[in-house]
């Protein structure tokens, strides 16, 4: 008998293919038991919540993924502001450059996504702090981050610039937007 995990990652990898195939709107849950090759009472045994959890599922190994890449690159940037900037234009590159990301992240799938994003957001933000936590504790004793924030903070704060530069793409480069704005709201000015 395979193992919970095992078929936890075969529902969610179904759910992709799903995503992409028919949009997160249209997928059902016994789409993505059949693209499984899995009953859907399995479907429901592996995840209680049925398709918002399946669909936080998708969006929680993605940004697993973006963040394995981003802490990469915090440890080569070579200043707060800099890690902030192109942290965030990262971000929204990532969410618009990989195709099962982008498709979260579609029109007709917004409603959808978004409901199973606010039922997990906390566990998100707890994700983005854990990966982010040891560089803002470093930069908070080299002084060079505000020392009055908190990480799960600024993880929400830049979260949230992140979710709106995605729904309100701006039209000019976002760098210096970004280093005018976002930047002295966590750094310390030098």
């Amino acid at each position: 008998m395979p193992q919970a995990t095992d078929v936890r990652t075969r529902i969610v990898n179904a759910a992709e293919e799903c995503f992409a195939r028919y949009g997160v709107a249209k997928t059902t849950v016994e789409d993505i038991a059949a693209s499984a090759g899995l009953s859907r009472a399995t479907v429901y045994r592996s995840f209680a919540g049925g398709r918002d959890e399946v669909i936080l599922a998708v969006v929680l190994r993605d940004l697993r993924r973006f963040l394995d890449r981003l802490s990469g690159r915090l440890r080569h940037e070579r200043s707060v502001p800099d890690a902030i900037v192109e942290g965030v234009v990262d971000a929204v590159a990532f969410v618009r450059g990989e195709p099962h990301v982008a498709a979260l992240m579609a029109p007709d799938a917004a409603g959808h996504t978004q409901a199973a994003v606010i039922g997990g957001a906390e566990r998100l933000l707890h994700l983005c702090a854990d990966y982010v936590r040891p560089y803002f504790g470093a930069a908070q004793r080299a002084g060079t981050l505000r020392a009055d924030i908190t990480v799960e903070g600024a993880v929400e704060f830049l979260f949230r610039i992140i979710s709106s530069m995605i729904v309100m793409p701006r039209e000019d480069e976002p760098r210096e937007f970004l280093r005018t704005y976002v930047v002295p709201a966590l750094a310390e000015s030098s």
